[in-house]
C-alpha cells in the first residue's frame, strides 16, 4: 500500500474511494511509568515512551492500511497524524487520510 502526506502521486490519476482511520491508546505500566517521571526531572529522551509511540504509530497505521484494503483501494493521501493525552501515561495516536484507487 502506499501511503503519502500529499494529495496527489505525482503520474497517476486516482479515483477517490472514502476516509480512512486508524488508532490505538496505549499506556505504560506503573513501573516504567515511575521511571519516566524521575527522568523527567534530570531531563532526557524517555526511551519507553519513544517506543510505546512508535508502536502505536504502527499499529494504527496497519489499521488504517487493512480498512482501506476492504474498500479495495491502491493508495492512501494525505496522511495524517495526531496524538492525544486520554489520561495520565496514555496517548492515543489517531492516523487518518483518503483511501484511493489508481485510475
Amino acid at each position: 500500500m502506499v501511503l503519502v502526506t500529499t494529495e496527489t502521486i505525482s503520474g497517476q490519476n486516482l479515483q477517490t474511494l472514502g476516509l480512512v482511520t486508524g488508532s490505538t491508546v496505549q499506556s505504560k505500566n506503573a513501573f516504567k511509568d515511575m521511571g519516566a517521571g524521575f527522568k523527567s526531572m534530570v531531563g532526557g529522551e524517555l526511551g519507553s515512551y519513544n517506543k510505546m509511540l512508535n508502536e502505536a504509530r504502527d499499529l494504527a497505521i496497519q489499521r488504517m492500511i487493512q480498512q482501506a484494503q476492504q474498500m479495495g483501494a491502491d493508495a492512501i493521501v494525505a496522511v495524517r497524524f495526531s496524538s492525544s493525552s486520554v489520561m495520565q501515561g496514555a496517548a492515543e495516536i489517531l492516523v487518518t487520510g483518503t483511501a484511493v484507487k489508481f485510475a
